[in-house]
C-alpha cells in the first residue's frame, strides 16, 4: 500500500469518522468476483463459457441462443431487471436466485445475442444462479470459501443490513440540502450483480491474487482480460467483469459500482502494476473521476528540472 486515507464520516448520527479500515458496499464491483467464480468453474471443467444457458436452465426463453460468454460481456440482449417497472414490488422481498431469474426471464429482449454491448445486471444475476446450479453451493458460500478465504480477504462479505459487521461504513443519500439514511433493499435482489462488501486493503489482496494467478491459471486469466468481438466484428471494450479502457493511451482494467448509499471505483494499470480504489458511502458522490485522476497522476512522469 503506497497511500490510503479516509475523509468524512462512517456514521453521521454517531459522528464517527471514516477510516481506511471501514467496510463498504461495492455495488457492481461485485461483477468481478462473479466473473472470476465462473472462470474457476471453467478451470475445473464444470462448465464452458461457450455453453448455452439452456444447458443449465432448460426452460429459459431462447436459452439455446445465449451463451455464458454473452452474459459475462453484457452482450446477451436480456432485459436488465433494473429497468423493469415492477422492480419496486420486489425490492425489499427476500428473493431466491430462481425467483430473480423468473422476474425478468419472460421480458422481451432488447436485441439479438451478440448484436451489441449493453450493460446488464440481469446477466450477472443469471451467472450467480449458474454458479449455484453447477457448484451445488450458495453463491455467497462459494465466494467466501473459494475467493475471500483463499485470498485472505477477512473483511469482505456478502452484504447484510441485519448482520453486525465490524467497521461498517453506513450508507447515505443526499436529499435537498441534507443527508438521509440509504433506501433499504433486499440484497437478494442485486445478488451476484452487486451485493458484496469489502475494504481497500482487501481489494488490494484481490488484485494481487489475480496478478499472481492464485485463483485462475494464466490462460483463464487471459480470457478475463481479452477484448471480444460483436457479431458485426466490432471490438468490445469489456472483458469478463472489467471495462478495458485506457488513460492517455495506457491500458487500464476498471469497474465502478453503485448501490443505494454507496458508489465505488477501482482502476488497475497492468503495465505499471498500479491499483487505485475509491469508495464512497454516499451515492451522491461518485469516486470515478477522482480515482481515474489519481491513477493518471501515478503514471505521469515528473518533468525534468535543470
Amino acid at each position: 500500500m503506497i497511500y490510503q486515507k479516509a475523509f468524512g464520516k462512517a456514521n453521521l448520527e454517531l459522528g464517527v469518522n471514516l477510516t481506511p479500515e471501514n467496510v463498504f458496499q461495492l455495488g457492481s464491483m461485485t461483477k468481478q468476483f462473479t466473473a472470476v467464480a465462473v472462470m474457476m468453474l471453467e478451470q475445473g471443467d464444470k462448465l464452458s463459457v461457450t455453453d448455452p444457458i439452456s444447458k443449465y436452465i432448460t426452460d429459459y426463453p431462447a436459452g439455446d441462443k445465449i451463451t455464458i460468454h454473452q452474459l459475462l460481456t453484457h452482450t446477451s440482449g436480456i432485459k436488465d431487471f433494473t429497468q423493469i417497472k415492477l422492480l419496486g414490488s420486489i425490492a425489499q422481498k427476500e428473493m431466491t436466485p430462481k425467483m430473480m431469474v423468473d422476474f425478468f426471464k419472460n421480458e422481451p429482449v432488447d436485441f439479438a445475442p451478440g448484436e451489441r454491448f449493453e450493460y446488464n445486471n440481469s446477466g450477472y444475476v443469471l451467472l450467480g444462479y449458474l454458479i449455484e446450479l453447477v457448484s451445488g453451493e450458495r453463491y455467497e458460500d462459494f465466494i467466501k470459501k473459494y475467493i475471500f478465504d483463499q485470498v485472505g480477504m477477512s473483511h469482505s462479505y456478502y452484504a447484510s443490513d441485519r448482520r453486525v459487521i465490524n467497521q461498517r461504513a453506513y450508507g447515505y443519500q443526499k436529499k435537498e440540502n441534507t443527508y438521509v439514511n440509504k433506501t433499504a433493499i433486499s440484497f437478494s435482489v442485486p445478488f451476484s450483480s452487486g451485493s458484496l462488501m469489502s475494504t481497500v486493503a482487501d481489494l488490494l489482496k484481490w488484485q494481487n491474487a489475480l496478478n499472481q494467478n492464485k485463483l485462475l491459471n494464466a490462460s483463464e486469466t487471459k480470457k478475463m482480460f481479452s477484448s471480444y468481438k460483436l457479431n458485426n466484428g466490432k471490438m468490445l471494450s469489456y472483458g469478463y467483469g472489467w471495462h478495458l479502457k485506457d488513460i492517455d493511451g495506457i491500458a487500464t482494467r476498471e469497474h465502478g459500482g453503485s448501490i443505494f448509499g454507496f458508489k465505488t471505483m477501482g482502476v488497475y494499470i497492468p503495465s505499471e502494476d498500479i491499483y487505485v480504489v475509491g469508495l464512497s458511502n454516499c451515492d451522491c458522490n461518485s469516486p470515478t473521476e477522482l480515482t481515474r485522476n489519481i491513477a493518471k497522476l501515478a503514471i505521469t512522469k515528473p518533468a525534468k528540472t535543470n
